[in-house]
């Protein structure tokens, strides 16, 4: 799910194997199916990422 300006929008998470669903906040809007690094965790389901550098 696309993460608007403000967020929070959805990532999928490699974790133990497979993939987790997080709310995820970011400091600009990205879009649909672009890859991020999670920077930082807010709570056990809520993360803060960045766009992965090309």
């Amino acid at each position: 799910m696309p993460i608007p300006l403000g967020g929070p929008g959805e990532v999928l998470v490699a974790l133990r194997g497979g993939s987790e669903v997080f709310a995820a906040w970011c400091s600009v809007p990205v879009g649909r199916d672009v890859r991020v690094v999670v920077v930082d965790a807010i709570s056990a389901r809520s993360v803060i990422v960045e766009l992965l550098p090309s």
